[in-house]
């Protein structure tokens, strides 16, 4: 992000595989949103805490380090409540799908362009 002040919402992608963190962030980048990117739990929230305008934390489910994309979506829900959460996984098991907080968005990996566009813009379009 540049020194400008941006309009575009702030996307937070928090994804430990380098590939699909960065074909995640050219997508999100291309529908016209600006992004940050965290490959684990814990750069994540060094990022949140720094105060910037994060509006959709984008978060793998199934991560290395001292916490999982499922605790990440909790703490996430309970010390920044304003911040949307889409959860993706290309093998969460969905009949364990409560154990995320309310209004987490869910998108199974591999995700499409189109449905990462719309969804993004549904949730965005809840906080208008």
């Amino acid at each position: 992000m540049s020194a400008d002040i941006s309009t575009h919402p702030l996307i937070l992608i928090v994804e430990d595989d380098d590939v699909t963190r960065m074909d995640a962030a050219v997508m999100i980048r291309e529908a016209g949103y600006d992004v940050l990117e965290a490959t684990n739990a814990d750069q994540a929230i060094a990022l949140l805490e720094s105060d910037l305008p994060i509006a959709v934390m984008f978060t793998d489910i199934e991560m290395p380090g001292s916490i999982g994309g499922q605790r990440l979506a909790h703490a996430v829900r309970d010390r920044w409540p304003p911040v949307h959460i889409v959860a993706t996984s290309g093998h969460f098991d969905l009949q364990s799908f409560g154990v995320l907080p309310d209004g987490v968005r869910f998108l199974p990996k591999p995700y499409l362009h189109a449905a990462v566009t719309r969804t993004l813009s549904e949730v965005l379009s809840r906080a208008a």
